[in-house]
C-alpha cells in the first residue's frame, strides 16, 4: 500500500518516473491537464500517442507514451468519465486509478504524479473526485513506491489533505 504525497504545483514540473495525463478518448491533447502536458512534453507526446494508439482509449483505460521534453521518463494517460456528458459510473473514475498503476507497474516506474482525474472541465463532483483518488491510490496494489497527487490550486489541495488524513 503507498500513502499518497499532497502537492500544489504544476504536475509537467515534477520529476518522477511517469506523470498521469488526464486524457480525452482520443488521446490527441485538449485543454487543463491534458493541454499542459502536451505542451510542455512537445511533439513527440502526440506522436507517440498516434503511433500507440490511433483509436484512443476507451474511458477508464490507460497507455503509456514517452513523456518528450517533460522531467518525467513517460506519460501515463487514462480517460476519465464526463460526468458533464453523462458518465456517472464511478467504477470508470476508479479504474482510472488503479489501470494507471498497472501500467506504471508494466513500466517499472517506481515515482508517479497524478492530477485529479474528472475533477475538471469533466465535472465529477469534487468531494468524490477527492475520495475516489484517494481510496484508489491506497487500495491498489502496486509495486510504485511514491504517488504524488498534484493539486490544481489550494482548494483541492485542502480537500485532498482532508480526505487523506481520513483515510
Amino acid at each position: 500500500m503507498v500513502t499518497p504525497i499532497i502537492v500544489r504545483g504544476d504536475i509537467t514540473q515534477l520529476h518522477v518516473d511517469a506523470v498521469v495525463n488526464a486524457a480525452s478518448n482520443a488521446m490527441r491533447g485538449g485543454g487543463g491537464v491534458d493541454g499542459a502536458i502536451h505542451r510542455a512534453g512537445g511533439p513527440a507526446v502526440l506522436a507517440d500517442c498516434i503511433a500507440k494508439f490511433p483509436h484512443g482509449l476507451a474511458t477508464g483505460d490507460a497507455g503509456a507514451t514517452t513523456a518528450g521534453d517533460l522531467p518525467a521518463t513517460w506519460v501515463i494517460h487514462t480517460v476519465g468519465p464526463n460526468y458533464r456528458a453523462g458518465e456517472r459510473d464511478r467504477s470508470l473514475l476508479v479504474s482510472c486509478y488503479r489501470r494507471s498503476l498497472e501500467v506504471a507497474d508494466d513500466l517499472g516506474a517506481r515515482t508517479v504524479a497524478f492530477p485529479l482525474i474528472s475533477a475538471g472541465v469533466y465535472g465529477w463532483p469534487l468531494d468524490d473526485a477527492v475520495a475516489a483518488a484517494v481510496e484508489t491510490i491506497a487500495a491498489t496494489p502496486t509495486a510504485v513506491e511514491e504517488v504524488t497527487l498534484v493539486a490544481f490550486d489550494a482548494d483541492i489541495q485542502d480537500r485532498l489533505v482532508r480526505a487523506l488524513g481520513a483515510a
